[in-house]
């Protein structure tokens, strides 16, 4: 009994972080919402609106075998684009390179925790600063926000050099955006979500708070500063991606 209280019973609307919060909340949430700002989501957003297909793959290698099995087109690493390859984990990239149908976006970390979370088979939705109103309007379009139907909000976090979780402002900043737009949900918001919500009430300034965390000044420092300024427009956008048999489209 004591392993249930994980999964934060009884609330319309829960928060947790990364691949084991996502295996978690994913036993017995009817929904679950991945936020991976800096980059996966924001790209996923991006791609979608553009009417590409995109396909979350986990890091590494078998992205490119994958992508040749099925026909679709592989992103490389922000540094590995070139005029032939020019898609990438970058939304700035993604923005402006030429549309493809199918697009494999592998990921360390929104990508892996959409990938696994697939295979729940409850409905998994691509969320960023840029579209979580429009996600949270249509979570409860769908139904979704009762005790009996709830919704998981995933923030995907980065990674420490040893493969530890290192929670990210701007994923905690994305999912209580979502969570701000759930907060009227009939079966309420559990503790953990309020207190995320609670972060994003006391954050006057949310661009520049991105801006500003360690991940939104590792990405301005390494040359990618244009990522970062798409990541943190908000609620421009009224695409919700939604995973179906393994591919964001638009739901």
């Amino acid at each position: 009994m004591a392993a249930a209280v994980f999964a934060q019973p009884g609330s319309g609307a829960r928060f947790d972080w990364g691949l084991t919060g996502a295996a978690e909340l994913g036993r017995v949430c009817g929904a679950l919402v991945v936020v991976d700002v800096l980059s996966f989501t924001t790209a996923v957003e991006v791609a979608v609106s553009r009417g590409m297909r995109v396909h979350p793959f986990p890091w590494g290698e078998q992205a490119a075998e994958y992508a040749s099995r099925i026909g679709a087109t592989v992103a490389v690493g922000r540094r590995q684009t070139n005029p032939a390859q020019p898609w990438s984990l970058s939304p700035a990239a993604l923005s402006t390179a030429p549309v493809v149908a199918d697009l494999v976006l592998p990921s360390p970390n929104g990508s892996a925790i959409s990938a696994a979370a697939s295979a729940t088979g409850v409905p998994v939705v691509a969320a960023c600063l840029r579209n979580a109103r429009a996600v949270g309007r249509w979570l409860r379009r769908q139904g979704y926000g009762s005790s009996a139907a709830p919704v998981g909000v995933i923030a995907a976090g980065e990674r420490w050099p040893d493969g530890s979780l290192r929670p990210g402002v701007e994923d905690q900043l994305g999912a209580a955006s979502v969570l701000d737009a759930l907060s009227g949900v009939p079966g309420g918001l559990s503790v953990e979500a309020a207190m995320a919500l609670a972060a994003l009430a006391s954050t006057p300034d949310v661009p520049a708070a991105v801006r500003g965390c360690v991940s939104g000044r590792e990405l301005t420092e390494g040359g990618f500063a244009g990522d970062v300024e798409i990541a943190v427009q908000i609620d421009v956008s009224d695409v919700v991606p939604v995973l179906y048999q393994g591919v964001f489209s638009a739901g």
